[in-house]
């Protein structure tokens, strides 16, 4: 768990310092962390909590779409925003995968 959060810190961190191809490595390794079978339930949700301390905004529009939607539009979403950053990745675009992962973090977020 504390790695986990480590990872997410040191991505946004390197996020706000132009470090996008470092951010996104760190994001990916936290993903994979995430998606293993040594992460349950209560651990994804630390993780959530966290992402929501990192990404609190007085004017949030995602959080704003998130209390309109269903989990199951809010899963689709994740994944397509997923899916386009790893495209993004694959064209060597890390800045854009990087704001994309970052919003699918958001939906996924408390």
């Amino acid at each position: 768990m504390e790695n986990l959060i480590k990872l997410t810190r040191s991505s946004e961190k390197k996020f706000k310092l132009g470090n996008f191809k470092g951010a996104i490595d760190d994001k990916m390794k936290a993903n994979a962390i995430l998606k293993s079978k040594s992460c349950d339930e209560k651990i994804i949700e630390k993780y959530r909590e966290e992402l929501s301390r990192l990404y609190s905004s007085k004017f949030d529009l995602i959080f704003d779409h998130k209390l309109k939607i269903d989990e199951i539009k809010r899963n689709e979403i994740v994944k397509m925003l997923e899916q386009k950053s790893k495209e993004k990745l694959k064209s060597l675009d890390y800045k854009g995968a990087i704001k994309a992962f970052r919003r699918a973090e958001k939906y996924f977020s408390n």
